[in-house]
């Protein structure tokens, strides 16, 4: 693997750490700027939306560009708000430094992606891909914990400093090592034909279902904080190993749903949806119990991320003539999901329901994505009925059928 994939990979390694390393900040940040808990939280919801917003809008302007300019000036912008937040002397400053620095997110690992596919020979390119995506999922093993460590140990500023010094890092690598070869930009037919993917209903089922099956856990997730210290009654310098122990769940889960997806999609969605379900609201009942809080956090984590590359996966399968675009509007589904669960696990908080009261609505959330899955996936062109198809015509014509799934196919 050539050592460019190095720089996507620490690039992503530093934005995966700002999108989730503020959640266990959470408590200092109120403290520091006299907000409320639910006022802080915001500063979630605040990037997952910016995020929402570039990953469609930075994606198709910078379409034309020669890809090594654009990743430079999405890390430029990156590392800009990065120290905008660590300078901040108010929650308004934090907050646009937060904006500024998730503008770039979505656009990044689009065309991230498309250069790292082009840097190896094509039978490696999803091993190039999944090698970039490496940095965001250890940004959430290790990064997070470790960064908040260092801003309890040494302030929140730190923490913001510290990620901005992982941007020039990726940035200096991205000048040095990104060949120009890699780096051509795109030049097919008209940016405006390939929204036509936005006319199938199924498309829409997608995106909907990624806000409210994934919003629902991050909702949950992120007031972890408070749940741990403030009902499950563990000391504020545990929060960042318990985190690690729910980075280790999404790191085993996303490899193991991303397996199960490629056999059955359909399956795997249905399966992770129903345990995460399950999982959240049981979460929000035994969260008194230290024991029970570590195992649920661990089967959060696992669940949770499982469904990350099924969904992907989904909404690209019926996107297959703008897939770039389709995966661009997914993410900003998940940065859409992420803030709405935020802002619901807030309203709970402000309404004095307690700290546990995120878990149990994101519980309903993830209930409402699944019930939107269900639908999706058992009307026309659905896959879970094509494997119902594809099982009756296996049994009428073969009395020792075995199941087989047909793959999705664009439904415009």
């Amino acid at each position: 693997m050539p050592l460019a994939l190095l720089a996507l990979a620490i690039g992503g390694f530093g934005i995966g750490l700002t999108e989730f390393v503020i959640m266990g900040l959470l408590p200092e940040i109120s403290a520091d700027f006299n907000v409320t808990e639910a006022v802080a939280g915001y500063l979630i919801s605040g990037y997952a939306l910016a995020v929402a917003v570039g990953a469609i809008i930075l994606t198709i302007a910078m379409t034309r560009l020669n890809r090594k300019v654009a990743l430079v000036a999405l890390l430029v912008l990156f590392i800009m708000g990065n120290m905008l937040s660590a300078l901040a002397p108010s929650y308004e400053i934090i907050m646009l430094g937060r904006i500024i620095a998730a503008l770039c997110h979505g656009a990044f690992f689009g065309i991230g992606s498309v250069v790292a596919a082009g840097l190896v020979a094509p039978n490696r390119q999803a091993a190039a891909i999944s090698m970039m995506f490496a940095g965001l999922t250890s940004a959430n093993v290790l990064g997070v914990p470790l960064g908040t460590f260092l801003g309890q140990a040494a302030g929140w500023r730190a923490t913001f400093w510290a990620i901005s010094i992982i941007g020039v890092i990726a940035l200096i690598g991205i000048i040095v090592l990104i060949p120009a070869s890699a780096a051509q930009p795109q030049n097919n037919g008209s940016i405006l034909s390939e929204f036509r993917i936005f006319t199938s209903g199924q498309v829409w089922a997608s995106i909907l279902i990624t806000v409210l099956g994934y919003g629902g856990m991050f909702g949950a997730f992120s007031y972890m904080a408070f749940t741990l210290t403030g009902v499950s009654g563990f000391a504020s310098t545990t929060v960042p190993w318990l985190l690690v122990l729910f980075g280790v769940g999404l790191f085993v889960g996303n490899f193991l749903g991303g397996r199960a997806a490629d056999k059955n999609l359909g399956r795997t969605l249905l399966t992770l949806f129903i345990g995460l379900v399950i999982i959240l609201a049981i979460f929000s009942q035994v969260a008194g119990n230290q024991i029970a809080t570590i195992i649920a956090l661990f089967l959060m984590g696992g669940f949770g991320f499982a469904t990350v590359p099924a969904l992907q996966m989904r909404i690209m399968s019926y996107s297959t003539e703008a897939p770039t675009l389709g995966s661009g509007a997914n993410i900003a589904a998940f940065n859409v999901g992420n803030a709405l669960g935020a802002w619901i696990g807030g309203l709970t908080i402000s309404a004095g329901l307690g700290y546990a009261s995120p878990l149990l609505a994101g519980a309903l959330v993830t209930l409402a994505g699944l019930i939107v899955f269900l639908i999706a996936a058992l009307s026309a062109g659905g896959e879970l009925r094509r494997s119902t198809a594809t099982l009756e015509v296996a049994h009428e014509n073969d009395p020792a059928f075995h199941i087989t799934t047909a793959k999705p196919v664009n439904q415009g």
